[in-house]
């Protein structure tokens, strides 16, 4: 097993970045919640705060559970405004800490392999190269892998990134077997004693059982060279997607075990609440969230950093 040292956030954007991609999210959110702040909660207020939970994508098992714990404490006494937020914040970062994870990759061997799997347009070729980047940035030797090769455009996407990284990229020419890339990579990832190898897969719709079972060959041939790859499976999803982003992560995780999920485009919607309903129905880590389209707009996952966020309160 290796010794490395688990990942600081080299890398990667600060909390005001964070801040600022939720924007939209927050201003869908917390509209009914401005005008709170010097008066005492009522009914109408908690049934409005209810429509603007389910409206942002937190979900309706969460927020049910959001307005029970409110209206329990507004029976016991008065609450204001500023008080509100305060509960919302401290019981979303309650839920949310349960997706938090260090991506320490030093629980598993060399080369370490992060399997990247998603929907086709959801960044996840951008993504890839991002945590390339992060992972180089903290100590490690990358190599990456173009298994989409059914778009001649990924390869060459990929291609670029590795160019600009400064980073080796395993390829061959479109319309090869993506299961013999991988193959190829690993042993040239061994050959170079690479840390960490990244194989970015072609997009595929979870429902295309042909393209899930093309997937599922890649691990196979994974596996039978060494036995606990892909150590990580990471999926990509776009949080405009809302509620479709959970039916791609239960169908992904039925076909290849996910260990978590990185989630794009949060700047371009107002549903960042996705977060909060993907830790509740799913028991998997959130690893990183995108926040732009720079290489360094790659921003660890922290539950209290993100509920502040979506709540507009400045840490």
């Amino acid at each position: 097993m290796s010794d490395r040292k688990k990942y600081g956030e080299n890398g990667t954007r600060s909390s005001s970045k964070i801040f600022g991609v939720l924007e939209r999210t927050r201003r869908s959110f917390t509209s009914r919640l401005s005008s709170l702040f010097s008066t005492q909660i009522n009914e109408e207020e908690i049934e409005d705060l209810h429509d603007s939970l389910i409206l942002s994508d937190i979900g309706v098992e969460v927020s049910e559970e959001l307005i029970k714990t409110i209206r329990t404490q507004a029976k016991r006494s008065t609450i204001s405004g500023e008080e509100l937020v305060h509960i919302l914040h401290r019981e979303l970062a309650g839920v949310l800490k349960n997706a938090e994870w260090d991506f320490d990759l030093s629980r598993y061997p060399t080369p370490t392999v992060i399997l990247m799997v998603g929907v086709n347009g959801v960044g996840k070729t951008t993504t890839s190269a991002k945590i390339a980047h992060y992972l180089k940035q903290n100590g490690q030797s990358v190599m990456l892998a173009a298994c989409d090769t059914f778009r001649p455009a990924a390869i060459e996407q990929l291609q670029a990134w590795g160019q600009r990284l400064d980073l080796p990229v395993i390829s061959q020419k479109a319309g090869a077997d993506p299961a013999a890339v991988a193959h190829d990579a690993y042993h040239s990832a061994v050959a170079n004693r690479t840390s960490v190898l990244i194989v970015d897969t072609g997009g595929r719709q979870q429902t295309r059982d042909d393209l899930m079972r093309q997937l599922g060959k890649i691990r196979r041939v994974l596996n039978k060279i060494e036995n606990s790859a892909p150590h990580v499976t990471l999926i990509t999803i776009d949080a405009g997607t809302g509620q479709n982003a959970l039916s791609q992560v239960e169908q992904f995780n039925r076909h290849t075990p996910l260990s978590g999920v990185c989630v794009t485009k949060l700047d371009g919607t107002a549903k960042g609440g996705i977060t909060v309903a993907l830790t509740q129905k799913h028991s998997i880590p959130i690893c990183f969230i995108g926040v732009g389209e720079k290489i360094e707009d790659l921003a660890v996952f922290r539950a209290d950093e993100y509920a502040s966020s979506l709540l507009g309160m400045k840490r």
